[in-house]
Formats: structure tokens, sequence, C-alpha cells
């Protein structure tokens, strides 16, 4: 198992227990913008995208710059009405950030939130300082670009062959890839394990802390490559 220094965590669906609320923002703003509503797993289907590219992606329709800031604006407007108290963290998250710290991991969040959406929520939560780095899809390319992950490298120092990329969704993996880095499919998010596995993760999962415990090496060979193939 390779010597892992810096871990690297997506942040909707994989920290926190958001998923729903953003396919139900989507679905408010669709209807505030007389567009027609998208299914749950098609709003799944675009988490961890810049939000004006998903909105693209979801609503190829919208032919203008103009047209995508109006729904991304609804959108924004839904959303912060929901998550007037923030997202809950998937339970261990907390414990797990914790020792990871403790073990000296340096840690990163790569999101396709805004810099403004996870700024709040870290003030919120008092982690302005929590971690080495985080970055937001509206101040770098959005992902699966992998321009994101080569900044928060550069910025920690650390080469690609020591980091570890944590995430829930397809843009996730594809952009650890991308930046030749190992990835960790998470199943409880955005998409299942099955469709994750297509983009060679080291270790899938169904609850965060058995992360940790791989990342101890107490997890068995036999008993990880069980949890990758589970659906």
């Amino acid at each position: 198992m390779r010597d892992y220094k810096l871990l690297i965590f997506d942040w909707d669906g994989t920290l926190v227990d958001s998923i729903g609320r953003i396919v139900m923002a989507m679905h408010q703003a669709a209807d505030q913008r007389g567009m027609p509503r998208r299914s749950d797993e098609a709003v799944k289907g675009i988490i961890g995208l810049a939000m004006p590219e998903a909105i693209r992606t979801l609503y190829p329709e919208l032919t203008t710059a103009e047209h995508v800031e109006r729904f991304h604006a609804s959108y924004s407007d839904c959303y912060l009405a929901i998550d007037r108290i923030p997202s809950a963290f998937f339970p261990g998250v907390e414990q797990s950030l914790a020792s990871f710290l403790e073990q000296g991991y340096q840690l990163a969040v790569a999101t396709g939130k805004s810099r403004r959406g996870l700024q709040r929520i870290l003030d919120a939560l008092g982690w302005q300082d929590y971690f080495d780095i985080t970055r937001c899809a509206d101040e770098t390319a959005s992902k699966p670009d992998p321009k994101m992950l080569h900044e928060i490298l550069e910025h920690c120092g650390v080469p690609a062959s020591q980091a570890l990329m944590v995430g829930d969704a397809s843009f996730d993996l594809l952009m650890a890839q991308r930046a030749a880095m190992d990835s960790v499919a998470v199943g409880y998010g955005a998409q299942t394990l099955t469709a994750l596995s297509a983009y060679g993760p080291k270790l899938s999962i169904n609850h965060f802390m058995e992360l940790s415990a791989w990342l101890n090496q107490t997890v068995a060979e036999p008993l990880t490559e069980e949890i990758e193939h589970v659906g």
C-alpha cells in the first residue's frame, strides 16, 4: 500500500449528506424558471460539476450565459433556503477527519461547490483553518479537469503518488485519473459503486470509517476486495 501524505475529499455526497437537498433545490429552481423537472437520477448525475456546467448539461436548451445565470441564481436561492442549517456529516466523518489530522495527514477539499457556498459552511463550523487548502469550482476549472488537484498538490508540496482523492461521483474519480492520483469511491452519495468501479478506484466503501481502517492497514486484503464489489 502506498504511503499517502495528503487526503483530498469531495464535499457533497462524500463528507456531508446533502444530495437530497441539491436534488430538491434543482427541482424548485426548474419550477421557478418554468423548466421541466429532470429526474432525481439525472440531477445526481451532474453533482460535482461546476454549477453553470451542471445546468447546461441538464438543460442544453438554455443557450445563453444569461439564461444559465438566471437558473443558477434561482438554484442558489432555493438551496440556501433549504440549507439554512448546513447538511449533516455522514456517520464517522468528523471522527475520522480528526484522527487523520492527529496522524499527520494533510487534508484538502476539492469540490464543485462555489467558494461562497463552501465558505458559508466552513464559517458556520468554525473550520476556516481545518483543511490545508480547499478548492472550489468557481475559482478553478470544473471537474473532471485535474487543475484543482494540481493546485492542491502544488500548495501542499506533495506528489500525486502520495495523494488520495476520495469522492462519490465519476467526475471525482476521473479527475484523479487525469492527475495520475489514486482514488477511493464512496457508495453512499450521488452514484453507485457499480458505476464508479469503471474508474479504477483503489478502494470502494459504503461507510466513511472504512477509509480509516484501510489506511491503517487493519482491513485484510480479501475483505477489501469484497468491499470493492458491493453495488
